[in-house]
């Protein structure tokens, strides 16, 4: 039987599963955007993702085990899509790639405030961070438990400073 990776290098093993142009965006809009059902996903991406795009995505990170479904009790169309540990491991992954980006590509202030308070605070926050993500999809309750002065809620009220301020 012939194995089905290029090689047993550990990068190349990452990028045949998070190497396409979609997979890591739609994990970061389930991470920081707390999008985890199909419309939202789709209606409310930055980049514009397609339908179709999105489906396969979907499917191939449910199948490298990345993400699992559920069925949504508010409405019986539509399915709840959670991390799984291996994704809520990407964490300190996304926050060096939003550190490089914003230091080497044209980052907007409003899109690059989450990277920069992740950036400086460290590995201590982004524990913090994956252990809030933890607690809302790895535990039975689909909706999460609900965190005063989260992390996600930090990130999140940050971004609104700039974007209000901005406009």
């Amino acid at each position: 039987m012939q194995d089905a990776h290029r090689s047993g290098c550990p990068i190349n093993l990452t990028l045949e599963v998070l190497g396409d142009r979609w997979s890591l965006i739609v994990i970061r809009d389930i991470i920081f955007g707390d999008r985890r059902r199909y419309r939202e996903l789709l209606t409310r991406s930055e980049e514009g993702i397609a339908s179709n795009v999105l489906a396969d995505r979907l499917k191939r990170l449910l199948a490298a085990g990345l993400l699992t479904k559920a069925d949504d009790p508010r409405h019986r169309q539509s399915v709840i899509y959670s991390l799984t540990e291996p994704a809520i491991q990407l964490v300190p992954l996304l926050t060096q790639m939003g550190a490089w980006g914003r230091r080497h590509a044209p980052a907007s202030r409003e899109l690059s405030i989450r990277a920069q308070l992740l950036e400086e605070g460290g590995p201590p926050l982004w524990e913090e961070l994956m252990d809030e993500l933890r607690a809302r999809h790895l535990n039975a309750d689909a909706c999460g438990p609900s965190v005063s002065n989260s992390v996600l809620q930090r990130l999140n009220a940050a971004y609104e400073a700039i974007r209000q301020a901005s406009n």
